[in-house]
């Protein structure tokens, strides 16, 4: 059995959760102790501090992307990517673009409905932001889905999953694939697949006492991680004073550093 630190809610997570499911690998889930930032084993396995991170007895894998990489090496029945070389260059970058333009959206959205990072004009500033962003990641999508049943091509497989959380991820905000879509039907099929369904109960269960979140953000106990496609995204899309304000409070934070 593996050990995959992991938060429900995180995209990244649910992608290496759905791959290990597809594959039939026992896993044991652990959330890490975000609250206190002491989590030695967790460091051990990730020292970002970010989930996902794998442990398979001595060996400890951290991000998504290269996770799925080593449960293909390590399990490789059924396989997840496709056969043909330009089809799997194909489905990796998808992931790509959803791991690092898609995935922010949601996430900005969630600062803003549950976090309560912003309020008034600015969050409905960027709230119609992230609506037309989302509205022009489903244009994109379709078209890659184009007359295909998945993403991975006839089957199942790695296009899909790392597709997914995504795409639901934008129906949970707010921003569903428009009805008639081919995206939109996709999803649906997609939902369907015990692997996905599970990971998605997960995220749902997680989301009980939340209510105190906004609480613990304000207080600086809870520190949402602000780097990369993240922080870029509330830069140009005019969240910039919700940076400001989250580095004057101390309830954001940035990559851990190594030592």
């Amino acid at each position: 059995m593996v050990l995959l630190y992991e938060h429900p809610l995180s995209p990244y997570a649910q992608k290496v959760k759905i791959a290990l499911a597809e594959k039939g690998v026992a896993v044991e889930c652990r959330l890490p102790d975000f609250m206190s930032g002491r989590d030695d084993a967790f460091a051990a396995a990730n020292p970002r501090l970010e989930v996902p991170a794998l442990v398979d007895g001595d060996t400890r894998v951290f991000d998504s992307t290269i996770i799925l990489e080593y449960l293909e090496d390590r399990w490789p029945t059924p396989p997840l990517l496709p056969a043909a070389p330009a089809e799997r260059a194909r489905v990796r970058m998808l992931e790509e673009l959803c791991d690092t333009y898609v995935e922010p959206i949601s996430w900005a959205a969630m600062e803003i409905r549950v976090f309560k990072r912003a309020g008034g004009a600015l969050a409905e500033r960027l709230l119609a932001r992230g609506a037309e962003q989302a509205a022009g990641a489903h244009r994109y999508l379709e078209r890659q889905l184009a007359d295909r049943a998945w993403f991975n091509g006839g089957a199942f497989g790695w296009g899909d999953l790392s597709v997914v959380p995504y795409v639901q991820g934008l129906a949970n905000t707010g921003n569903p694939p428009g009805p008639g879509t081919r995206l939109a039907a996709w999803l649906e099929r997609v939902c369907a697949r015990p692997s996905v369904t599970a990971a998605f109960a997960a995220a749902a269960e997680s989301m009980r006492g939340f209510e105190m979140l906004p609480q613990l953000v304000e207080s600086g106990l809870f520190k949402r991680e602000y780097r990369d496609h993240r922080l870029e995204w509330m830069i140009r899309s005019g969240g910039v004073d919700v940076v400001l304000d989250g580095m004057r409070k101390g309830n954001i934070r940035f990559s851990a550093e190594l030592g």
